[in-house]
């Protein structure tokens, strides 16, 4: 029981459980095989502030001949008020490789809608909340008509409220995008990046990113996407655990013995869950 974990092997992360998105510059095409062939779970080909005004129309079609020729990512637009919104949505609609779209800006509920309509009613979107009042109508996006994912645009978000990196500081926003993401019965949200090349930060912040209960991460560079997986799996004594309880549980016949079984059924079930799609195996089992 004491093996170490296996190697998380390369598979096909279901976009509701991806812990990992890399955000890939549109203006660097020569980059997207090598993003999609990364340990990322989403690749998110960025459109929006990665790409200046004036080379938005060249990057966009960048990214719909790579998604035409067989490249299969995310895409993050520009927002719904901005003056190429209009263009991404109507461009990528036919794009055959897009997995979905993250919506730059988001504030309100209605531009999640509108976005997934636009886009023919079957693409995903997950709503990027990088404002005060993005994260004060949180349950509303959350709760809107194609909205898959809520993520948490840190950056953006401090420049907007002036608040810090520290993790006190970005607690109340953090728990706001966890509790809405609840309340629109969405999959955990996806946290803000870390910014620059430290892996012991970069492994610092992801394990505050799992104690909010948030459940992926934006990543910025390729590197970054090995230890964001890593810490946002399950532990090998998270799997130890559940493995042990469900087969006590087993074993006594399924009896709920008190009122703290049922809530550790629940966290032991959604453990073993995890453990499967990422691979995360213990010895022996």
């Amino acid at each position: 029981m004491n093996a170490p974990l296996s190697a998380l092997a390369q598979r096909t992360i279901a976009p509701e459980l991806a812990r990992s998105w890399l955000l890939v510059a549109a203006t660097r095409p020569d980059t997207f095989d090598e993003a999609a062939a990364s340990h990322a779970d989403a690749v998110v080909l960025d459109v929006e502030d990665a790409v200046d005004a004036s080379r938005k129309d060249a990057a966009r079609d960048d990214v719909s001949r790579w998604l035409h020729d067989g490249g299969r990512a995310w895409v993050r637009i520009n927002d719904v008020t901005s003056d190429h919104w209009a263009a991404d949505v109507e461009q990528l609609r036919a794009a055959s490789g897009l997995q979905g779209v993250m919506l730059a800006k988001t504030e309100f509920g209605s531009q999640v809608t509108d976005t997934f309509n636009r886009l023919g009613g079957r693409v995903p979107v997950v709503a990027l909340v990088e404002s005060a009042l993005g994260i004060e109508n949180a349950t509303e996006i959350a709760r809107a008509e194609g909205a898959f994912r809520l993520a948490f645009g840190s950056g953006d978000f401090r420049r907007d409220t002036g608040m810090s990196a520290d993790r006190e500081a970005m607690a109340y926003p953090r728990a706001r995008l966890v509790i809405a993401s609840r309340c629109g019965e969405l999959p955990g949200p996806i946290d803000g990046p870390t910014v620059g090349s430290s892996h012991p930060i970069l492994r610092e912040q992801s394990a505050t990113t799992v104690s909010m209960g948030m459940t992926g991460k934006l990543c910025l560079t390729p590197d970054q996407t090995p230890v964001v997986n890593e810490v946002i799996s399950p532990t090998r004594t998270d799997v130890e655990w559940a493995f042990t309880f469900l087969e006590d549980f087993d074993a006594r016949g399924r009896i709920v013995r008190d009122g703290s079984d049922l809530p550790r059924l629940g966290r032991a079930r959604k453990i073993m869950q995890l453990a499967e799609a990422f691979d995360v195996h213990i010895q022996g089992r």
